[in-house]
């Protein structure tokens, strides 16, 4: 595998993030819908210029995208959204490499003390990806469910904290 870093997104990797979403179930998950239907345009996708955007890249181009945001006013919370991987580097530890580039910026350089996400259970591949990292299951009071394609979705809320040394 080549080595994995991430940079800032930039509008131009937008068609091929956006590329990476063959089908209305993938896109969902994906998104929840916060991009409107399937399948987003780039100018529905340049919504997540408001949040704090990354792509992941290797030597041969984009492998992945993610991003991070404040849930709350506090500063000490980053929430990962929109993570995803190119279809054919799935499986092979991409999304691992990025979202532990993506950890040391919520930690290391942002400085916060927790990183968190939600992830739909029907997505059992992130789900696993995301444990093997330190993330820990959060159990709510209610959970949170979407109407996705004519079925209830329901997600799995999941937390990482931030241990200093």
């Amino acid at each position: 595998m080549n080595r994995i870093r991430i940079r800032p997104y930039k509008a131009a990797a937008a068609e091929t993030i956006l590329s990476w979403c063959q089908n209305e179930k993938t896109f969902y998950q994906w998104t929840a819908g916060i991009l409107g239907d399937y399948p987003a345009t780039e100018k529905k996708f340049s919504f997540v210029e408001s949040l704090m955007p990354f792509t992941a890249f290797d030597e041969m181009g984009t492998v992945g995208f993610f991003t991070l945001r404040n849930p709350a006013e506090s500063l000490d919370e980053l929430r990962l959204g929109f993570v995803i991987v190119s279809p054919d580097k799935r499986g092979k530890g991409y999304g691992k490499g990025m979202l532990r580039l993506g950890l040391k910026f919520v930690f290391e350089i942002y400085g916060a003390k927790r990183a968190s996400l939600g992830v739909f259970e029907n997505n059992l591949s992130a789900y696993y990806c995301y444990k093997s990292l330190g993330f820990c299951d959060v159990v709510l009071d209610i959970t949170e469910k979407y109407c996705v394609l004519g079925e209830e979705w329901k997600c799995r809320e999941l937390v990482m904290e931030h241990h200093s040394p």
